[in-house]
């Protein structure tokens, strides 16, 4: 079993920057990758960005440049470091985490609110 707490969300304004975090705890050692999804209202749930445990990483178009996933040296903790923030970044963002049986979990999402 595996839980994921996200932390770092916010209020900021249109050009801001924001540092995410996805701490994980449990049995991390069955994890394969870990990304991070956003939901805003009257959307489809989007695909941020992901990195897999060897440290290859995939970004959606809308946030390449902008948008950075990383994780540290224990591989128990993924950030996002969202650089350069527009309103349409506005959302809840999800962190979740991929076993090698492609079994999902789940953070319960940080609020990102960016104003214009």
């Amino acid at each position: 079993q595996v839980q994921l707490v996200e932390s770092g969300g916010g209020l900021v304004q249109a050009g801001g920057s924001l540092r995410l975090s996805c701490a994980a705890s449990g049995s991390i050692f069955s994890i394969t990758a870990m990304g991070w999804y956003r939901r805003a209202p009257g959307k489809e749930r989007e695909l941020v960005a992901s990195i897999t445990s060897g440290g290859s990483t995939d970004y959606a178009d809308s946030v390449k440049g902008r948008f950075t996933i990383s994780e540290d040296n224990t591989k128990t903790t993924v950030y996002l470091q969202a650089n350069s923030l527009k309103p349409e970044d506005t959302a809840v963002y999800y962190c979740y985490a991929e076993s090698p049986s492609y079994e999902y979990f789940w953070g319960r999402g940080t609020q990102v609110t960016v104003s214009s």
